[in-house]
């Protein structure tokens, strides 16, 4: 069953024999000019075999944690979810109000943030006397979640309540006018992931199966984001942000590709967290912090090191930013 693409040479063959659903594998089927056959595996698909013979378990997993949450909330009703990237975590610790801290650790079916600075909790709080979830960590696919996990957290806020995300990250720079410490509004994305978020049974309760994306990033919201910058004196650039998986960084033959198929920014996130909210129908505003140039543009190697000290070096300027952009958003 599957495709099968034979590879021939010096009397050996290899023929990928495709998904295996009972066990959630692609074998790799090896014969030889004997027509002596061996199948064995070649890679386990991230999906959990365990969700095709039962769709809804993945709800019920992720049930046990909005549970949990509630109970900890006592009936808070966020309206925007707020996603800290890399050096921006201290955003939920200075710049909230009345909050309830809700360690990763403690929440059921939850994963654990494994990233140097990032603290792993959902803090619960107000900016400017609008409610706010906030995410002090988030997770990445190479940390070696399936995307099930990776996304969790955004469809946890949906449920929740949340109506308007803003997603933050870290990235690098491929438009040769950034300088490190540029901020990027999101205009739209490139998922070079080689995965999708929703693959999988759909969540119904969220969503449609085939989510339109043309405006992943939201016209009104990108519009008074400018707007808002422009007020408080804040340089916000704008450009199109390319998702790898990671963890190595760039080469510069991938960066001259990136280049040439549009991006200006390249990074490790975000686009599995805009797909999954827009799949819920919330509102996406996107905002970049160029950590450095990217391979190939500096001649310098790149460091996780530089990317916080980038981060840390701009981070009052964007929290200054993200403070007035929640009032903004939540005006009708």
């Amino acid at each position: 069953m599957g495709m099968r693409a034979v590879i021939e040479g010096r009397g050996v063959g290899f023929a990928l024999a495709g998904l295996q659903p009972a066990t959630g594998e692609t074998a790799l089927r090896c014969f030889d000019s004997a027509a002596h056959h061996r199948t064995f595996s070649l890679f386990r698909h991230p999906l959990n075999p365990e969700i095709f013979k039962n769709p809804k378990r993945r709800h019920f997993n992720m049930q046990a944690a909005i549970d949990y949450i509630q109970s900890k909330i006592n009936g808070f009703v966020p309206s925007t979810g707020l996603v800290l990237g890399s050096g921006l975590g201290f955003f939920a610790d200075d710049r909230m109000k009345e909050t309830i801290v809700i360690p990763y650790e403690e929440i059921p079916n939850f994963p654990r943030s494994t990233v140097e600075g990032h603290k792993g909790n959902f803090v619960f709080g107000k900016v400017d006397g609008h409610n706010v979830i906030c995410m002090q960590g988030r997770f990445h696919y190479y940390e070696g979640y399936p995307m099930s996990e990776v996304i969790k957290p955004i469809r946890i806020m949906a449920k929740l309540g949340v109506k308007t995300l803003i997603v933050t990250n870290a990235a690098g720079g491929i438009n040769r006018s950034f300088q490190e410490g540029t901020l990027m509004l999101i205009t739209d994305h490139i998922n070079f992931l080689g995965t999708n978020p929703l693959i999988g049974p759909n969540e119904d309760t969220l969503g449609t199966r085939f989510p339109d994306m043309s405006t992943a990033y939201d016209p009104d919201l990108r519009e008074k984001a400018e707007a808002v910058a422009g007020d408080i004196g804040i340089a916000l650039d704008k450009g199109v942000y390319l998702a790898t998986t990671g963890p190595s960084y760039e080469t510069p033959a991938e960066i001259r590709a990136f280049e040439t198929l549009g991006a200006d920014a390249v990074g490790m996130s975000t686009v599995p967290e805009c797909i999954t909210a827009n799949h819920a129908g919330l509102k996406v505003c996107g905002i970049s912090c160029i950590t450095n140039k990217a391979a190939g543009i500096s001649d310098k190697p790149l460091s996780h090191e530089e990317v916080a000290e980038t981060a840390n070096r701009v981070q009052n300027q964007f929290a200054d930013l993200l403070e007035r952009l929640i009032p903004a958003f939540n005006v009708s």
